[in-house]
């Protein structure tokens, strides 16, 4: 069982539903370690006074604010105190709106809300309910000293929490030059719907996976072994001239994907031993020590 980083009670009206709060999402980024490049040794940052070069031991920091005029406003870790919000075990519920009328844009991150011991029939009753409302509820809660805004709503079996950005810290788009009305013709559009619709499927997130991702870890394996790095170049897009030919282009190769796609799947539900007999017919040495991914990727480069 996780353990929750945050725990409280949703609270509407006079009724308060007991919950803990978890991490729905972890970052997979590989991380680095900075090194200096001639002897491998690692690079420490240090709190430096500017103009000293002395470290500052971490008990002497204060925090200063700079104005527009470069002026430093310091503030003491006691005035901060006096204005931090006020430190509560609730999220108090606002509003209940349709889903649809909040812009992704305002998302920031998500969390799982789990029932507290002894109190499932509060939470499934809020959940239930909200289901059946199909509307999110927007409250407050208090975190590390820290207010937050947030959207609540049911996915399958539980309750998700979304922190949201407030209102004046999502920026307007009317300072980017973008354009407004644009005479189009109707084949472009066609064309563009058709593209549209030939990419269009049901949303499966196992199906996107980070390929940077990928890269980076098979290239830390690569150097691990003591293996050649192969660098290639990377070719420069070409720039779009004809917008038509662009689009017919692009439909095409959609079609061929989809096609291609269609047929992983297909091979993905098959056994090794079934692909086996496939790459045979395909004059390809499916009696060797390939994986099951190997002869799927050579049956589809065969294809």
């Amino acid at each position: 069982m996780p353990r929750a980083i945050w725990t409280g009670a949703i609270a509407f009206g006079l009724v308060n539903v007991p919950v803990g709060l978890y991490s729905a999402t972890e970052s997979k980024t590989i991380h680095f370690h900075q090194v200096q490049k001639s002897t491998g040794r690692r690079i420490r940052n240090k709190r430096v006074a500017e103009g000293t070069g002395r470290e500052v031991d971490y008990d002497h920091i204060v925090k200063g604010y700079e104005t527009d005029d470069g002026d430093l406003i310091i503030v003491t870790p006691e005035e901060m105190e006096a204005v931090e919000p006020t430190k509560t075990r609730s999220i108090e519920i606002e509003d209940f709106v349709e889903i649809d009328q909040i812009d992704p844009i305002y998302y920031d991150r998500s969390y799982f809300l789990a029932p507290a011991d002894g109190t499932q029939k509060p939470y499934a009753l809020l959940r239930e309910a909200m289901e059946r409302s199909g509307r999110v509820a927007i409250g407050r809660f208090v975190m590390r000293n820290k207010e937050y805004l947030a959207a609540i709503r049911p996915m399958e079996k539980v309750l998700v929490l979304e922190t949201m950005h407030f209102g004046d810290e999502v920026r307007s788009p009317d300072e980017l030059d973008v354009p407004g009305k644009v005479k189009l013709t109707d084949r472009e559009l066609k064309i563009a719907g058709q593209l549209i619709e030939s990419l269009t499927t049901d949303f499966d997130p196992t199906a996107y996976t980070d390929t940077y991702r990928d890269r980076v870890a098979d290239l830390v394996r690569q150097k691990a072994e003591g293996g050649d790095v192969v660098i290639e170049e990377k070719e420069e897009p070409e720039k779009v001239t004809d917008i038509m030919a662009a689009l017919e282009a692009s439909l095409d190769d959609a079609r061929q994907s989809r096609q291609a796609r269609t047929q992983r799947r297909e091979l993905e539900g098959l056994s090794k031993g079934e692909l086996k007999k496939r790459a045979s017919k395909a004059k390809i040495d499916g009696r060797s020590q390939m994986s099951k991914v190997e002869l799927i990727e050579a049956l589809g480069e065969a294809s």
